[in-house]
């Protein structure tokens, strides 16, 4: 697989558009359709699922760029030692004036954490579905497949910044990582891996994963509707992406990890335990789920009878 030539799809002035931004926003919308054509199945107002795509698109890319510059990755890549102590500040181009600039904030270079994107979207779709007296899981499935399928096309912003990568391949769709100023250690010694050298594309695998669990969480939801509870797909998507997840992680040489273990496999792990737990809670007790987050509906008072006077 060839490598991209330029992050940046075109510029204009101090102003420019890059790929990375640009499939971000293109797998919101797809999300926010697949979401509106989900809630139009299941009998419930389109609005409210593009309305939680905008909730969920800020809260999710505030949680992704915390999750991001909080990390600390392996092998030189961009984390907390970056943004906060190497390079706290860069430099923004405006009119050609050069204004210091917090390189935390410079989300448009790249550099997001998915899980605290999901951490950000949901706590945004919890506020939105409270204040409006929504199911929260019933919407929470409603937006599952979707959150996949955004998830699979904003991936391949990495391949435009040259980043999520594993070791050297000779499968025939290696990609190559020619900017030597992109490459990790040890990768970044071109005596010992040139130019030529390809490397998994770890972006694919997650993306392909990620489009099979979209295809599958909506075959799910119609081929089961009549035994599914309100949050099953909710529940199935903590379990399939954090699953692929795992596998993924196996092969990053630059992953966050903690105690020896990366950590995205421990997020992973406890996702995947709270998704089963879940399917399991709401048919043990399904008042619990239920009454902890939505908005029941209260009971009338009743009236005491009045006594006749004497």
């Amino acid at each position: 697989m060839p490598s991209p030539t330029d992050p940046i799809l075109f510029a204009f002035g101090p102003f420019a558009i890059r790929w990375y931004g640009l499939l971000i926003v293109l797998g919101a919308f797809a999300a926010g359709y697949a979401a509106s054509v989900e809630a139009k199945r299941r009998g419930e107002d389109e609005d409210h699922a593009w309305n939680i795509l905008i909730w969920a698109l800020i809260g999710g890319l505030i949680g992704a760029r915390l999750y991001h510059v909080l990390s600390t990755p392996a092998g030189g890549s961009r984390g907390f030692h970056y943004y906060f102590i190497e390079q706290p500040f860069g430099t923004l181009n405006l009119f050609g004036i050069a204004i210091p600039f917090p390189t935390a904030l410079m989300i448009w270079e790249g550099g997001i954490g998915i899980y605290g994107g999901i951490a950000g979207g949901i706590l945004a779709i919890t506020i939105y579905t409270r204040l409006n007296k929504l199911n929260i899981w019933r919407w929470l499935d409603i937006v599952a497949p979707g959150m996949l399928l955004a998830q699979a096309v904003g991936r391949w912003g990495n391949y435009f910044n040259q980043e999520l990568y594993g070791p050297p391949t000779d499968l025939p769709w290696g990609i190559l990582i020619a900017n030597v100023h992109q490459r990790i250690a040890p990768y970044n010694d071109l005596s010992i891996y040139p130019l030529t050298t390809t490397f998994h594309p770890l972006f694919l695998y997650e993306s392909l994963w990620n489009t099979i669990g979209f295809i599958l969480l909506l075959w799910t939801g119609r081929k089961y509707a009549d035994k599914l509870l309100d949050g099953d797909i909710a529940s199935l998507y903590l379990i399939w992406y954090p699953l692929g997840r795992i596998l993924v992680e196996s092969l990053r040489p630059d992953a966050w990890t903690l105690g020896g273990i990366p950590t995205a496999q421990i997020v992973s792990g406890i996702l995947i335990l709270i998704g089963i737990g879940l399917m399991i809670l709401r048919r043990k007790r399904p008042e619990l789920a239920t009454n902890f987050i939505t908005h029941p509906t209260p009971k009338p008072r009743q009236r005491r009878p009045v006594r006749a006077r004497k």
